[in-house]
């Protein structure tokens, strides 16, 4: 599959997840804690978009960096199974695929353990060719901050190809690990058309806690479209035209979030691309966050088109 094939271009990280749960915070008090399950899966905000974006049937290429390892092949092989372009993936063998371990609670929420080391970490500017970010209609850096390397000159130096190329530009991001300030991506969001924080993210970054403020702070560092996620209460836009809140899907019971901002990124550019409105994009895409929080792992709920599709009529019938 070449470029000129592809709906969207995908950077980010494509790790190996391995989900733990339920796991409570006495799991040190004791040797050995039984659990309901131990699964590896695939795992990475540009890896779960991929795959969601694909099985809402769009042809999608990743860009990303793995080892020469076990876990880098069975990447491979979910991105060969599920119709994903690999042309563009580095497989450096001085580099360890990244291997996250992820702790979820009860109440689907959850943290991960990270290996400084791996691929997650070492993945920067280099292991990309930006000549080949062409020939796509969207370019989606899955989350700013998520790989440390990536920095402010990395992302204008991909985001200024881009738009060269006329592609639309998305980015999610996750809460810094090297403390960055919002001063230090400001450049790069001038870019962005459209910019998937979750709130407590978005909140941290700017120092407000008021949401409209949070919004109107990324919106003046020249953001397009901010889509702020706000949980349960669904997502916040905020452009040149104002701001609205666009309500999440009803009667919801989460057992896993891991992936629910992945999910929601892809149902939101899916629905961009084939030409929907604003409003109709962040509908789709709290349907597809809705659907994957219910199911355990970040693609174990997003099988295909009609299981979005059941949800989004289900909406329709709720909001009218």
């Amino acid at each position: 599959m070449s470029n000129k094939n592809l709906d969207v271009i995908i950077i980010g990280a494509a790790i190996v997840d391995l989900p733990l749960r339920p796991v409570s915070k006495k799991v040190f008090d004791v040797v050995s804690y039984p659990v309901d399950g131990i699964a590896m899966t695939i795992g990475g905000d540009a890896l779960n978009e991929a795959t969601i974006i694909t099985r809402l049937g769009h042809k999608v290429g990743l860009m990303s960096c793995i080892g020469n390892d076990i876990a880098g092949a069975f990447i491979l092989d979910h991105c060969k199974s599920n119709n994903i372009d690999t042309t563009h993936i580095k497989q450096d063998p001085k580099k360890d695929t990244s291997i996250n371990v992820g702790l979820v609670a009860e109440d689907g929420e959850r943290t991960f353990i990270t290996n400084r080391q791996g691929s997650l970490w070492k993945f920067c500017l280099d292991d990309l060719d930006i000549n080949a970010l062409k020939n796509a209609k969207i370019l989606s850096f899955a989350s700013i901050f998520n790989n440390p390397l990536f920095d402010n000159d990395a992302l204008v130096t991909l985001f200024s190809k881009a738009k060269e190329e006329g592609m639309i530009i998305c980015a999610d991001m996750v809460s810094p690990r090297l403390n960055e300030k919002l001063e230090d991506i400001k450049p790069a969001l001038s870019y962005v058309d459209y910019f998937f924080p979750n709130y407590e993210e978005a909140s941290n970054m700017t120092g407000e806690t008021d949401e409209a403020k949070v919004a109107d702070i990324l919106y003046n560092c020249g953001v397009k479209n901010v889509i702020m996620k706000i949980g349960k209460r669904g997502c916040y836009i905020r452009n040149s035209g104002g701001s609205m809140i666009v309500p999440a899907c009803k009667g919801v019971t989460a057992i896993d979030t891991i992936g629910a901002g992945d999910n929601f990124a892809s149902g939101f550019i899916t629905a961009l691309l084939e030409g929907k409105e604003l409003s109709e994009c962040a509908v789709y895409a709290n349907c597809t966050a809705a659907v994957s929080v219910q199911y355990t792992g970040a693609t174990g709920g997003v099988k295909n088109r009609e299981i979005v599709d059941n949800m989004l009529a289900k909406y329709q019938k709720d909001y009218n």
